[in-house]
């Protein structure tokens, strides 16, 4: 029952994606969604409906806030490719996870990755990730107080 209660969102994404209404489309997005979900094993955990405020508080907050990192790396690069003379000293910087799951992990990598002019190359076992920059002079300092929030603010999420 649960598997239904997953298979019929996914599908209506990957229709809605696809914009295919057609029988055979329907059909090859039930066999992806069921080949993703027996691939995954997504585990049902209980609900707590107290903590459900404060995560949605906190999603709003990380959208906004990615939103908000996307607009100013864009204007940022925009800047670097329209005045070439403009000193950047691009650069890989290693960017500690700390996050307790792996989940966390990946989002936080998909937002800096996301994020234009900056592009996580590899991630290691410890959670470690190798970013490439465009400017990595400011990173050092920016790197740890922006991955705290977004650690903070994931954990809020989906704990």
């Amino acid at each position: 029952m649960y598997n239904l209660l997953l298979i019929v969102p996914l599908l209506l994404v990957y229709l809605e994606l696809s914009s295919n209404f057609e029988l055979s489309n329907v059909v090859v997005g039930l066999l992806i969604v069921s080949g993703i979900l027996l691939l995954i094993r997504p585990r049902r955990r209980p609900m707590a409906w107290h903590r459900l405020p404060s995560a949605i508080v906190a999603l709003i907050k990380y959208v906004v806030i990615l939103a908000y990192d996307l607009i100013m790396s864009g204007i940022q690069v925009a800047r670097i490719v329209l005045d070439p003379a403009l000193p950047i000293q691009q650069g890989i910087v290693a960017i500690p996870s700390e996050c307790e799951s792996e989940l966390g992990s990946a989002l936080s990598a998909h937002a800096i990755t996301l994020t234009p002019g900056e592009l996580v190359i590899e991630m290691d076992e410890q959670g470690v990730m190798y970013t490439h920059c465009l400017d990595a002079t400011k990173s050092e300092q920016y790197v740890a107080e922006a991955q705290k929030m977004r650690r903070d603010l994931l954990e809020k999420i989906f704990s």
